[in-house]
């Protein structure tokens, strides 16, 4: 799976992967729901951008939002715009994502999910899953939620095994992950650190998990699909890397440029995706990327990355 990454997963970035290496499962950034304007609980860009599949992959809408009527409604908006597969975020570590009972928020007060779920699992008629992080402050939390998650019918889980505290600091502890999918029937599919096809593969065999989801390491290397289906080299030498860069970012600015509104809009999301990207051996290619100034320089330090 692509997972939801906002200011990352976009038409523009989604499209471009499904046609090249065709992840089993895309996602939306997440939609923020509304929590006090019931006839506006999702926003019109964010309503038509919703779809049950994106070119025959299936589409997941990653709901974020808190309290059981915003979130029941918001659900019933994106089915109706004709969302399919629908996930509640339980994870986000950033900013007012977690000031409040939202994103990973919501794992500081985990009795409010015993009404939220089962009423949002009712109004779905798809699938429901949840993305959560291991706890809030305590990587052990997620072993008392599995029964409320059986109980809910929930259909899967997607587990980053940090902290909501920890952000993006330490490590994915997969030992975690092993534990969950021991403990539950529901599938389970691993998050968090997947960034080389034998890091990727020993997670799948350490864990048992159902599934990974690509997140950083996706964006910064679509190929790692591919290579962990065992359909590219797991190992690929500098020029090969090098050269399946530029193609990406050569191939991702028409439909940047397509999407987004002004070249200074433009750099900054390219910019984004670079930022993912990690290659000691490319170091001085990628700082030119991320310093340049203007589309145009961006333009000519990608064409030293041309083979």
């Amino acid at each position: 799976m692509l997972a939801p990454m906002q200011g990352l997963t976009n038409g523009a970035l989604r499209s471009l992967f499904i046609e090249w290496v065709r992840p089993d499962v895309v996602c939306t950034e997440f939609m923020r729901v509304n929590p006090v304007a019931a006839k506006k609980r999702l926003m019109p860009s964010d309503i038509r951008e919703i779809s049950g599949d994106e070119m025959g992959v299936p589409l997941i809408v990653q709901l974020i939002g808190h309290g059981r009527e915003a979130l029941v409604s918001a659900a019933q908006v994106a089915q109706d715009a004709g969302a399919i597969h629908l996930n509640l975020n339980m994870g986000c570590p950033y900013g007012r994502m977690t000031s409040g009972l939202t994103g990973g928020g919501m794992l500081k007060r985990p009795e409010l999910l015993e009404e939220i779920l089962p009423a949002m699992r009712e109004a779905i008629t798809g699938s429901f899953s949840v993305k959560l992080r291991a706890g809030y402050d305590d990587p052990s939390q997620v072993f008392s939620l599995l029964p409320l998650f059986e109980r809910a019918k929930v259909d899967f889980l997607v587990l980053h095994p940090r902290t909501v505290r920890q952000a993006y600091q330490g490590f994915a502890d997969h030992s975690i992950t092993a534990e969950v999918v021991k403990r539950t029937d529901i599938p389970v599919i691993a998050n968090g650190d997947i960034r080389s096809t034998a890091g990727g593969l020993r997670v799948l065999e350490e864990t048992k998990a159902a599934g990974l989801m690509l997140g950083r390491g996706g964006i910064g290397e679509p190929m790692l699909f591919e290579r962990l289906r065992g359909r590219a080299c797991a190992e690929p030498d500098l020029r090969e890397r090098a050269t399946t860069l530029h193609r990406y970012l050569t191939e991702l600015l028409p439909r940047y440029a397509s999407l987004f509104c002004g070249d200074a809009h433009v750099l900054g999301k390219i910019k984004g995706v670079v930022s993912n990207v990690e290659d000691s051996e490319l170091e001085y290619e990628l700082k030119r990327l991320t310093r340049s100034k203007t589309l145009d320089a961006f333009r000519q330090a990608l064409e030293e990355l041309a083979p």
